[in-house]
């Protein structure tokens, strides 16, 4: 019993070795990452394999203005996320119980607000968006259902967040694989059985996430030697809600800023037709994968150093964040000799038409070197985070996407222009990411080295406990 307390409990990581804590809390993460990512890979894989190519196209249509208007969720998860570290490491029982309250509360409203405005502006973006129309009404209606079904995704997203921040992210893992079975099983079910085609997989998805977040739920409910997971801590104290907004507000705008740069650049690959659009589904669902280890290694650094400056063991981030980059250089670098080797039959997993597959593991060529560059880029910045910097990789991001990435594609694209290539050369459009991923691993790399993010604590600082009505 002990030893399970130990694996599915909050762990520690101001003590010990910092690189085996980081892998420690990683791997499950990677995991679970993984397996988040199943999410929307199965569902392109059922919708290509059974409905079509271009159901695969407006899955892959759909996707920037699903990743636009969930930018609430992540702001608040990953502001929770980095209070909560904060207050662990600080053994701060009572700052702890009302930021995962306020956190709750404040997800409420989230969802409230994305389900209105999501269903009224979902088709207007699609016609600004010049969606061909053999896929609007596939894309319009797969995002009306993930909308309106948005509330597991939101609770999802902030519970297994506390519970990262905490240090638990085997638990995480285990109720998101549960989700995920459910989610194929559900998947396969709707489509095949109930020929339900693009709908069916956001039902599935909607249910399959809406079954992790009650999980989390009960498991938080029963962690009652760390924090008081009860209803006054629900009430509004705007102390604590306005520091789960401020730091979670950045990475917020940037997962907007980031969605918009996409939507953006989705208008300029819908200018090359429905196989270039599946083509590029094809690679951003396998682009995920590669990008894992990355994604999980910078949430990992963001929990070390949220518990370690909370614990005022500024050393040990430093140590931390060294041996926590190499790790993710490593494993980014296997990835992608992987899926590098193996690229063809696994673009083919998504479709059986050759010319498809074919110009899809093109693509994915091109892009491999830049994984390593986003290894660096997400350790260092997810360390700033935890440290209550979020501001710096907020800025970083809105200069790598809007000054770099979106005038690179237009201007490449519009260099290329022939008699031969008359809309330009579709290949361009992956070279400009590559090179933006690059730059900003620069500039991340020089801002995490001027060191003021050793200046942006905040989990130590003292904040009232009562409400704010009191």
């Amino acid at each position: 019993m002990e030893a399970l307390k130990k694996i599915f409990g909050p762990v520690d990581m101001t003590q010990g070795v910092p690189w085996q804590k980081i892998v420690l809390f990683t791997v499950p993460m990677l995991l679970g990452n993984i397996a988040q990512q199943l999410y929307n890979t199965v569902d392109s894989i059922v919708v290509g394999k059974y409905v079509g190519d271009n159901a695969l196209a407006a899955v892959g249509s759909a996707g920037p203005i699903l990743n636009l208007l969930l930018v609430l969720y992540v702001g608040i998860s990953i502001g929770a996320g980095i209070m909560v570290s904060q207050y662990f490491g600080s053994h701060n029982r009572d700052g702890l119980s009302y930021t995962i309250g306020n956190s709750i509360l404040l997800m409420l409203f989230a969802t409230i607000f994305v389900a209105i405005f999501g269903s009224l502006v979902t088709r207007p973006l699609l016609e600004l968006l010049k969606t061909p129309d053999s896929i609007i009404d596939w894309c319009a209606s797969y995002l009306y259902i993930l909308f309106i079904g948005g509330a597991g995704l939101a609770y999802y997203n902030i519970l297994s967040g506390v519970l990262r921040g905490l240090g638990d992210s085997v638990s995480a893992l285990l109720y998101l694989l549960v989700a995920c079975v459910l989610n194929i099983g559900l998947d396969l079910l709707f489509v095949i059985q109930f020929q339900m085609g693009v709908s069916g997989v956001a039902l599935a998805t909607s249910i399959a996430q809406a079954v992790s977040a009650v999980l989390c739920a009960i498991k938080l409910y029963r962690m009652k030697d760390y924090f008081d997971f009860k209803r006054q801590y629900m009430k509004w104290n705007q102390q604590y809600a306005m520091n789960v907004i401020r730091l979670g507000l950045p990475s917020g705008i940037t997962q907007a800023i980031m969605s918009m740069s996409m939507i953006v650049v989705q208008a300029l690959t819908n200018s090359f037709g429905e196989q270039f659009i599946a083509a590029n589904v094809i690679v951003m669902r396998v682009d995920g994968f590669a990008m894992m280890p990355n994604f999980s290694f910078g949430s990992a650094m963001t929990t070390y150093a949220g518990q370690n400056v909370g614990a005022n063991a500024y050393n040990r981030v430093t140590k931390g964040a060294k041996q926590g980059t190499i790790l993710a250089l490593g494993v980014s670098a296997v990835i992608t000799g992987v899926i590098l080797l193996v690229g063809k039959p696994l673009m083919g997993i998504f479709s059986d038409t050759d010319e498809l597959v074919e110009l899809s593991v093109s693509l994915m060529r091109i892009l491999a070197v830049g994984y390593l560059a986003m290894a660096v880029l997400q350790s260092l910045a997810g360390v700033m985070r935890g440290a209550g910097d979020t501001m710096t990789p907020m800025w970083i991001s809105i200069f790598q996407t809007v000054i770099l990435r979106v005038p690179l594609a237009y201007i490449m694209i519009y260099l290329s222009k022939s008699a031969e290539y008359p809309n330009g050369r579709q290949e361009l459009l992956i070279v400009s990411l590559l090179v933006s991923w690059i730059i900003g691993m620069l500039v991340t790399i020089f801002f995490y080295a001027r060191g003021k993010w050793k200046t942006k604590a905040v989990g130590n600082r003292p904040v009232q406990t009562g409400n704010s009505e009191d």
